[in-house]
């Protein structure tokens, strides 16, 4: 799907693109608020200054995405990859990351505040200067990311948020089409 075409039938009020390809795609500072993107192609994109809050971006590939200065207030982006991504100065405030892969990803002075990251994966992840008050971590490993000034204050480990035990990563088994 080209990027026009997309900002096209937003503005005409379509908010569902679930399984778009958009790989590459530059929606740099646009407004994309409650936009249904659940499992699309995202890998590489230029997302920045971008408003998606309330949108659904469950199981979506961001590999590698810049989402630099993005608004992701109450974004669901359950069981997505962001592998990669740039997160840096991105407001998560009560997100739902839960099943997320954050693996190296730079989540420096990203606001987490109240997110769900319950199994998620931040492996060499960034979160240096990170506000994660009051976030759910049960099942998630902070000892494998970098924290440095990292505001870790009311974390919930509650084992009940979990959704599985060994939660696995569905969109490792897309086609990339």
């Amino acid at each position: 799907m080209k990027t026009s075409q997309l900002l096209r039938q937003y503005r005409y009020g379509i908010l569902d693109f679930k399984g778009a390809n958009l790989h590459s795609a530059n929606l740099k500072a646009v407004n994309l608020t409650r936009i249904n993107l659940t499992q699309a192609d995202l890998s590489e994109a230029d997302l920045s200054n971008t408003d998606l809050s309330g949108a659904c971006l469950q199981q979506a590939n961001l590999t590698n995405a810049d989402l630099n200065n993005a608004s992701l207030v109450g974004v669901n982006l359950s069981e997505a990859n962001l592998i990669g991504a740039d997160l840096e100065n991105t407001n998560l405030r009560g997100a739902d990351l839960s099943g997320v892969d954050l693996r190296c990803a730079n989540l420096q002075q990203a606001d987490l505040r109240s997110a769900n990251l319950t199994d998620a994966d931040l492996s060499g992840a960034d979160l240096t200067n990170a506000d994660l008050t009051d976030a759910k971590l049960a099942g998630t490993d902070l000892s494998v990311a970098k924290t440095q000034g990292t505001n870790l204050n009311r974390l919930s480990w509650d084992e009940g948020e979990r959704k599985q035990e060994h939660t696995s990563h569905h969109w490792v088994t897309w086609s990339g089409k």
